[in-house]
């Protein structure tokens, strides 16, 4: 079985989580989850994801879902044993840790939950559960750069129509076109929101597409879209 390549974030290094943001083994590698359960010495089974659907939908895990899994796109919990994946292929995956009230979150935060909402729904739903957004900490992880994301006029004047100010995550491209900063728009807005610490990994997922999946790279190079990277924060039990 190939091994996944991990990424960590110096933020989340504490003695009450694991995570990983991990990256391809092969193209054709099925075994993605339990490889990354294995990474983090946890049982398959503790690994808990959603139905991403570029929601600003947050959901509280108290164990494995008994049945489909709902449609959300970020989720926290406060039970010791369980751990958070998020699947993704150029949007951001963050993870989020309040290690004094031992609460944890995951986001799939692509422009549409970016902008609607979710990473603000995550911090919420942590409140919810006894953390503090001032002593949250959160990393955004591999997702497409600036240098990378291309977008056309209709969607710079979406996003300036909401704010202004959102003029400062746009450059001018080619033709008439903007370059997006998204891993720059999702640490704003959770700065915003008041998370105390804040940790970009700066890795670039469309640029180094032989270690992460990217779903932009595939459409410009006519490739198969192949996988989803995964990220996972795990709550440990004491």
């Amino acid at each position: 079985m190939t091994a996944l390549p991990v990424h960590r974030a110096q933020s989340l290094r504490h003695r009450r989580v694991r995570h990983g943001f991990f990256g391809r083994g092969s193209p054709e590698d099925s075994h993605a989850r339990a490889q990354a359960a294995q990474a983090l010495g946890i049982a398959p089974e503790a690994l808990i994801g959603v139905r991403q659907v570029h929601s600003a939908r947050a959901v509280v895990v108290d164990g494995p879902w008994t049945g489909a899994a709902p449609e959300a796109d970020a989720l926290a919990t406060k039970v010791p044993g369980l751990a958070l994946g998020i699947r993704t292929a150029d949007c951001a995956p963050v993870l989020l840790a309040d290690f004094r009230a031992g609460v944890i979150g995951a986001a799939h935060a692509g422009w549409r939950g970016a902008r609607a909402g979710i990473l603000e729904a995550a911090i919420a739903a942590m409140c919810g559960l006894g953390a503090s957004a001032g002593t949250i900490r959160a990393a955004i992880g591999p997702c497409i750069s600036q240098r990378s994301y291309e977008v056309g006029p209709e969607f710079y004047q979406g996003f300036i129509t909401d704010d202004r100010q959102a003029t400062r995550f746009f450059v001018p491209g080619r033709g008439g076109r903007w370059q997006f900063d998204l891993p720059g728009y999702c640490a704003a807005r959770l700065r915003a929101a008041g998370v105390g610490a804040v940790e970009t990994l700066e890795l670039d997922t469309c640029a180094l597409g032989q270690e992460f999946f990217s779903y932009r790279r595939a459409c410009l190079h006519g490739e198969a879209d192949q996988g989803r990277n995964l990220s996972v924060i795990h709550l440990r039990e004491s």
